[in-house]
């Protein structure tokens, strides 16, 4: 690994940037999927069709990544790095070039499977370049780059989508794949595999199959019909199974995906809820608030994408300042203190619906405090030759719980809403004289309002909670690092 401060930076700046790639994508269709179904022949009154495009990334991007972690810590950043951007790429092509859903959804995956491994690969990254003193605010800049994407997604597909049409969106992501893979093999040295480091193959496969059908068992496209999709139960099913054998395989297997040894579990265990509970209520976030938009406040799509834009442009200015507190006094400060605002912000939220926005600003500035301290701590908490992996798994526990938060608060809401409005009658312009009928139409989309109201209240309420969680769990993350001037890794 290079030694010097400039190529340090410069090689964690260059896969940071591949990062950021792989995030904008990751957002990037919001803005366009009607015109791309519009193009694929998909009805506008059957968009569940489309939802593959959604859930094939999310897939992908979930799936592979503790197998492509332990493959870095095995063969060297900078191989997987370049594996990862060229997969990108062909997977971009493959979109760019569908004209049907089918091809369209495999080009995604592959984009996903390629862009989640990045994130890991590049946390890894920087705990190869940076001692653990410093360690924090390197990966508060990293955080700061995947919550960007957030911001940059939509306003990038429908730029890109409103000059050249919604396929130019895959095709620019070619050139900046290969600028991004030059980049990184120009500032990050090849290092020598580590001929010890052996890959759970199995495991690694077992364990893909099983968050891959987790992931599709709780993704609902039609959440007001059922808490689960129709396929929910035996996909889910399906994963826990497969789970169950994937824990057999571990305590039986020789190689195993993450070896036990050394690890310091409680920590390590109290950042995996945690991180958890950060994607839970981000998922919570990035949903309601666009459906509290379109309801109560009347906005479109776009209207909501600003009211979201509150919360989202304080993700990355939070990831670098939880980065530079984590450096100074530990993780377990800053992460409370992110965890304990971001409740109070969602209380706020809840007792002042519809009036969100001020609220939203405070909650995206004190979650993203959470990011850089929980990669830290995952990262401490594992020998220096697991980093991969362990990043692997941080990750993926923050992607499960967006998923399992998104589908119990959302069941759970609905659920609410329809007891709230059971015994409302819909008023009708029959045998009634107009002025009547619009006094008792008033009369109840005001109580449609107070009852949406309230649904959205709730589940705030529940966010809160669940960051209180998420701070209880951060009580066992690591406290100050040791000051004395570490060695740095290679």
């Amino acid at each position: 690994m290079p030694r010097s401060r400039e190529r340090r930076r410069l090689a964690l700046g260059a896969a940071g940037a591949a990062v950021l790639l792989g995030s904008i994508d990751a957002y990037v269709l919001v803005s366009v999927l009607v015109d791309m179904i519009d193009e694929l022949d998909i009805p506008v009154n059957h968009l569940e069709r489309a939802t593959p495009l959604v859930t094939g990334y999310l897939l992908g991007y979930i799936a592979g990544m503790p197998l492509l972690g332990r493959v870095s810590d095995r063969f060297g950043r900078r191989p997987v790095i370049h594996a990862c951007l060229a997969a990108f790429a062909i997977g971009s092509v493959v979109s760019a070039l569908a004209q049907d859903l089918a091809p369209l959804v495999a080009g995604r995956a592959l984009q996903g499977l390629a862009g989640g491994a990045l994130l890991p690969v590049t946390m890894a990254l920087a705990a190869d370049l940076f001692a653990a003193r410093r360690r924090a605010a390197v990966l508060g800049w990293v955080g700061a780059a995947q919550e960007l994407g957030a911001v940059l997604g939509p306003l990038a597909g429908a730029g890109i989508a409103a000059l050249v049409g919604w396929r130019g969106i895959f095709w620019v992501n070619v050139p900046l794949a290969v600028l991004a893979m030059a980049a990184v093999h120009v500032a990050l040295p090849a290092a020598a595999p580590r001929r010890d480091a052996r890959i759970d193959v199995i495991g690694g496969a077992l364990l893909a199959v099983a968050l891959g059908l987790f992931t599709i068992g709780l993704y609902n496209p039609e959440p007001e019909d059922a808490v689960l999709p129709a396929w929910g139960l035996p996909a889910i099913a399906g994963g826990l199974a497969v789970l169950a054998l994937f824990a057999v395989q571990q305590r039986v297997a020789k190689v195993r995906l993450l070896d036990p040894a050394g690890v310091r579990r409680v920590p390590y265990a109290a950042c995996l809820a945690a991180s958890a509970a950060a994607g839970a209520v981000l998922m919570v976030t990035l949903v309601d608030t666009q459906l509290l938009a379109q309801t109560l406040l009347g906005l479109d799509s776009a209207g909501g994408a600003l009211l979201l834009t509150w919360f989202l442009a304080g993700l990355p200015i939070g990831a670098v300042a939880g980065g530079a507190l984590a450096s100074r006094c530990g993780e377990r400060l800053p992460s409370i203190a992110g965890f304990a605002t971001a409740a109070g912000a969602y209380a706020w939220i809840a007792a002042t619906v519809p009036d969100v926005g001020p609220g939203l600003t405070v909650a995206g500035l004190a979650l993203g405090l959470t990011v850089a301290p929980l990669s830290s701590a995952a990262l401490r908490a594992v020998p220096a030759d697991r980093h991969g992996t362990a990043a692997a798994f941080a990750v993926v526990a923050r992607m499960m719980g967006m998923l399992i938060g998104v589908a119990a608060l959302t069941a759970w809401s609905l659920h609410r809403f329809q007891e709230s409005t059971a015994d409302l009658d819909t008023p009708l312009p029959f045998g009634v004289s107009e002025a009547e009928f619009l006094e008792r139409q008033a009369v109840y989309l005001d109580a449609l309002d107070r009852a949406l109201a309230a649904q959205y209240a709730d589940v705030f309420t529940a966010a809160a909670a669940i960051c209180l969680a998420g701070a209880a769990a951060s009580a066992a993350l690591p406290g100050r690092p040791d000051v004395t001037r570490a060695v740095e890794a290679g």
